[in-house]
């Protein structure tokens, strides 16, 4: 089997460094930075052996332009914008045909670009609506993994605004354009901008790519259930699944931490002037005192733990041992983690006995703490009872040797006279 891949890699490589009119032309006429020419040598297609006759037909080995760009030739030159998917589609849905470059792409993109809004548009006559090359580019076409293509996780939520944040363009379909700047304040984009975190959400994680449209109102948390399993299914079994879901039902998870701007959440949504609760649940009522009895659980366990957590970090510093006290504090931040997590299922019972168990924690290392801290206090008054006894114990020894040696001197006197 390794004879036929040799020759098929030797003849790729014949392929792709033999003559081509269409680069000779194209690199005299065209502008030095941005022309076909100069993007084309980044395109991933080149990559892969093939050239400008494999998408723009024709023929690249001829030097004459009216024989190598006839249509006896397969000459397509420059599609119609509203063919472009199509276009691309006719190698990108032939799995045969991807194998021989790219075995584990997708070759369903365009049967989905077809569902989506965008396709869905451009089918019934609006060719400005987003198409191949609006996302991936024209001749310089990236790997996704690329860190430099638009479609590369770090890019996407930038690429998407090039459209969605054009008002002229978006007025015509009645869409807010404040998508992006929202999204650039939010946990998400502080995760994959900030941290590098290319698994955080961007555009495409909920709306999807190819196939991209907005969730319905009733699928909303699923979509969020996608990254947030946990909190989903406690979701799923509280009262404001009903409320919130279906027709008229207001839209799951983003009622309280909306969409594109979603910040860290804190016990703020809860109670107080910015709550979100209170948009509603009337103050007084019973659900409004509930949320502030559980906002006062975990602000009083974050509390108890930040205190214990001080306390054995100056014990630490003074050299005491406190490092099983440290790991025990774990359990206690786990604590809090899943009281805050059970906070989706609107069930004071099920926040209170993780807070419960967390404040035991709380308990337990701040003791350790302290005790360390009274040990360290007690070890130093051992030592300086230690070194004032040992002063007195040199003194009477000086003492003891000056009279021992005063002693001496009298009787060597007393025996010269």
């Amino acid at each position: 089997m390794r004879a036929p891949v040799i020759l098929l890699f030797f003849a790729a490589g014949a392929f792709a460094a033999g003559p081509d009119s269409c680069m000779t032309c194209h690199t005299a006429m065209d502008d030095a930075a941005t022309g076909p020419s100069a993007l084309i040598k980044n395109d991933v297609h080149i990559a892969h052996g093939l050239s400008c006759a494999d998408c723009h037909g024709g023929d690249r080995t001829n030097d004459d332009p009216d024989a190598s760009m006839s249509k006896a030739k397969g000459f397509k030159g420059k599609p119609a914008r509203s063919a472009i998917p199509k276009f691309c589609a006719s190698c990108h849905s032939n799995p045969d045909y991807m194998r021989r470059y790219a075995p584990r792409e997708r070759v369903d993109q365009f049967e989905l670009y077809q569902t989506s809004v965008h396709g869905k548009r451009l089918a019934a006559g609006d060719a400005n609506v987003a198409t191949c090359i609006d996302c991936h580019s024209v001749h310089d076409i990236r790997a996704v993994k690329d860190s430099m293509s638009p479609v590369h996780p770090l890019h996407v939520a930038e690429t998407c605004s090039r459209c969605h944040s054009d008002k002229q363009k978006m007025a015509a379909y009645k869409i807010p354009t404040n998508q992006f700047e929202e999204y650039r304040t939010s946990v998400h984009w502080q995760a994959l901008s900030k941290r590098g975190d290319l698994s955080a959400p961007s555009c495409a994680s909920c709306h999807g790519n190819h196939g991209a449209k907005p969730p319905e109102v009733e699928s909303v948390s699923a979509v969020c259930g996608t990254c947030h399993v946990l909190f989903e299914q406690l979701y799923t079994k509280s009262v404001h699944k009903a409320v919130f879901s279906g027709e008229g039902g207001g839209g799951g998870c983003i009622v309280c931490h909306s969409n594109h701007a979603i910040h860290q959440p804190s016990t703020a949504m809860l109670t107080g002037p910015n709550a979100v609760c209170s948009g509603c649940h009337e103050a007084g009522s019973k659900p409004a005192e509930a949320a502030t009895q559980m906002a006062g659980w975990i602000d009083g366990l974050d509390g108890a733990l930040q205190q214990s957590e001080a306390v054995l970090t100056k014990a630490e510093k003074y050299g005491m041992e406190v490092s099983e006290a440290q790991v025990r504090l774990i359990d206690g931040r786990e604590d809090l983690v899943k009281s805050r997590l059970n906070l989706h299922s609107m069930q004071t019972e099920d926040v209170r006995k993780p807070v419960e168990a967390g404040m035991a924690v709380a308990k337990e290392t701040g003791k350790a703490g302290e005790d360390a801290l009274r040990e360290k206090d007690f070890r130093r008054l051992g030592l300086a009872v230690s070194v004032v006894l040992i002063g007195i114990a040199i003194l009477a020894i000086r003492g003891l040797i000056r009279r021992i040696e005063s002693n001496g001197d009298g009787g060597a006197a007393a025996a010269h006279e």
